[in-house]
């Protein structure tokens, strides 16, 4: 090749083990609530879309509040 490829870590991995599983039980038990009508209105709206950031950043491993502040739960390699 006449040029050198860049490689950009898009996805910097920022979360530990315990971290994803304290966000996955707080996104099923705002779902609950939501669901079993114990929270309601624009509260259970939001709960549940919090709960779906909490879900989708727990899934792919990076939260996005943790890269400015340089925050890093993962266990050192």
């Amino acid at each position: 090749m006449w040029y050198k490829p860049i490689k950009i870590n898009v996805m910097i991995k920022n979360m530990g083990s315990i971290d994803k599983v304290v966000r996955i039980i707080v996104a099923i038990v705002f779902a609950i609530l939501f669901f079993t009508g114990t929270v309601g209105g624009t509260l259970g709206y939001v709960l549940l879309a919090l709960g779906g950031v909490f879900l989708f950043t727990s899934i792919i491993g990076t939260c996005p509040l943790y890269l400015p502040f340089g925050i890093n739960t993962c266990k050192k390699k």
